[in-house]
């Protein structure tokens, strides 16, 4: 029989259990490639996100008012389609291999007394910013572009380092392979770029800036879009094939280039052949990389590949954006199954 004095002891015990009760955690939903997307809106530079697993699309998601089919300047990730068009050329005997000198296809615009390292740079220094030649990124980049022939400025600049020594991080160096395929190739870096990627479903090159003798500027002001941007990713994780099987560029290209050869200075991250690589949300991913956060990312473990694309009027190293978009990446891989 309950009387009101054991009500009244019981009552204590009822208050404190319902507090204890009220202070346990609410459960939450597991977290989905939706939730971690919906989150990614607050970055407001970002444009686009597109994640394809195995070929197929698992995400494609444009942010703040932006469309999925607008082109972007994705800057310094063309400097991996740069690279894949070398790789093309040795394919196809265009060019010997990674140890050819470069001063005999650029003899013509080599200085009047030219340093004697110029005999030593090689395709591949260019390919991995190993070539020693003075930066011409960065506070170097304005009176370089402002230069009447881009190619003769970046080889008659004083030398930086050595042939094969540390990374320096240059768009000149890939504005020189450009300069190289032009010659090699007897046709326009774009024309190039179109007849051979033509059979990737997808990919499409748009606007492309060119220097005062009409060489596209390899490395950077290459208009695309993302979703020509994952069909370059694409390539490349599919081991240089396309979607119905035609070798576009060779898988010993990919390996190649996907060989760790420097390291970033500045993010440590190691470099290829127009390629960073680093360990992100317990993967080892290959990724491209643009100013202001334009990003192509493989991930050759998962079969995965993860493009993004941001405003590109300002940095996204030194403010951390970047590294956001890594974390946004490292998210996706978490929540997306195996």
């Amino acid at each position: 029989m309950i009387t009101r004095r054991s009500a009244l002891l019981s009552a204590p015990f009822l208050f404190a259990a319902g507090r204890s009760f009220a202070q346990q955690p609410v459960p939450q939903p597991p977290e989905t490639l939706k939730t971690v997307l919906d989150r990614a809106a607050e970055l407001e530079s970002l444009k686009v996100v597109l994640v394809y697993r195995g070929g197929e699309p698992l995400a494609e998601r444009a942010f703040n008012g932006r469309s999925l089919t607008a082109s972007s300047n994705i800057k310094s990730a063309s400097k991996s389609i740069v690279s894949c068009l070398v790789g093309i050329a040795i394919d196809r005997k265009l060019l010997e291999g990674t140890e050819q000198k470069i001063a005999p296809i650029l003899k013509a615009d080599l200085p009047r007394n030219p340093d004697s390292r110029l005999n030593e740079v090689t395709i591949g220094n260019l390919l991995s910013m190993q070539a020693g030649l003075s930066r011409m990124s960065g506070p170097n980049y304005g009176r370089w572009v402002a230069s009447p022939n881009w190619v003769r400025f970046a080889l008659s600049e004083p030398f930086d380092g050595e042939p094969g020594g540390e990374m320096l991080y240059s768009t000149a160096s890939t504005h020189l392979l450009s300069a190289i395929l032009t010659r090699v190739g007897s046709k326009s870096t774009l024309a190039l770029a179109r007849e051979w990627l033509e059979p990737v479903e997808g990919f499409r090159i748009g606007a492309w800036e060119r220097d005062p003798q009409g060489i596209y500027l390899g490395g950077n002001q290459m208009a695309m879009s993302a979703r020509s941007l994952m069909a370059f990713g694409e390539l490349y994780r599919n081991g240089g094939k396309t979607g119905e099987g035609r070798q576009v560029v060779s898988q010993g290209w990919i390996d190649q280039s996907w060989m760790p050869r420097t390291n970033s200075r500045f993010s440590g991250d190691a470099y290829g052949y127009g390629w960073f690589m680093r360990e992100i949300g317990g993967e080892g991913v290959k990724f491209g990389w643009g100013y202001g956060g334009q990003m192509v990312y493989v991930i050759p473990s998962l079969a995965m590949t993860v493009v993004m694309t941001s405003n590109e009027s300002g940095p996204s190293a030194r403010n951390g954006y970047r590294d956001q978009l890594h974390d946004l990446l490292a998210d996706i891989i978490r929540v997306t199954p195996v």
